[in-house]
Formats: C-alpha cells, sequence, structure tokens
C-alpha cells in the first residue's frame, strides 16, 4: 500500500488490514461446538459412571462391549480432549510472549492430545473387543 493511498483511509479501513490473521473464528466455533457436544456426552458418561460405581471389572467390561456405549465413550473422550487442545492452546498463545517458547508450547499440546487420544481409543477398543484380557 502506497503512503500516498494510505492518508485518505479511515482508521478503521487501515486497521483492517492488519492484525489477526483470520484463523480465530475456527478456532472459536470449534470451541464452542466441542463444549456442546460435551454437555450430553458428560451427563452420559456420569450417568454411566454413577450406575457403574462399585461394579467388579468384568461387568464394565462387558458394559464397554456394548457398541452403543463403546462408540458414545470414544466420544466423550476425543470431544473432551479437542476441548481440552483448543483451551491450553488459547491460554499458551494469550499468556506466552516469546515465539519459541509459545510454539513449542502448542505443538507440544497438540501432540499430548493426541498421544492421550490414541491410547485412550485403543484401550477402549482393546476392552470392548477382548474384555481387557
Amino acid at each position: 500500500m502506497s503512503t500516498s493511498n494510505s492518508q485518505f483511509r479511515t482508521p478503521l479501513s487501515r486497521a483492517r488490514g492488519l492484525g489477526a490473521s483470520h484463523h480465530g473464528v475456527g478456532h472459536f466455533i470449534a470451541e464452542r461446538v466441542s463444549g456442546l457436544a460435551l454437555i450430553p456426552l458428560f451427563l452420559w458418561g456420569a450417568f454411566a459412571g454413577i450406575r457403574l460405581a462399585g461394579s467388579d471389572f468384568d461387568t464394565v467390561a462387558a458394559w464397554v462391549a456394548i457398541p452403543i456405549n463403546a462408540v458414545l465413550l470414544s466420544l466423550l473422550f476425543i470431544a473432551l480432549l479437542v476441548h481440552l487442545k483448543n483451551a491450553i492452546q488459547v491460554v499458551i498463545e494469550d499468556y506466552v510472549v516469546a515465539f519459541a517458547p509459545k510454539a513449542a508450547l502448542v505443538i507440544g499440546n497438540l501432540f499430548l492430545c493426541m498421544l492421550a487420544g490414541a491410547a485412550g481409543i485403543v484401550s477402549i477398543l482393546k476392552i470392548a473387543f477382548t474384555g481387557a484380557l
């Protein structure tokens, strides 16, 4: 942009081309959608947890082996980790100033949540298919 044109622009029009890279809307929507998904999934999970409290391992393994329970448990775990990843990323981006530590923490957050997700889903599937032998 040439300096001769910038003198005729309003402060708002000058500011619109600067600042955010417009990726925040997708992040905002992902946070809200994962939060909304967690409401019914968490209610289901809390009800199931209360119902299974005090049960032995074989009873819980048999409950997880029911396909709808395994699917809902996996969805709860995935939605929880997506929401956690986004929430921690917002904290990192807001409070870590230097670029290198910020980038390292955001990447570490992503990998840690992916690792936890993989371990959780494999564990759920192992119990669902084999009864966790």
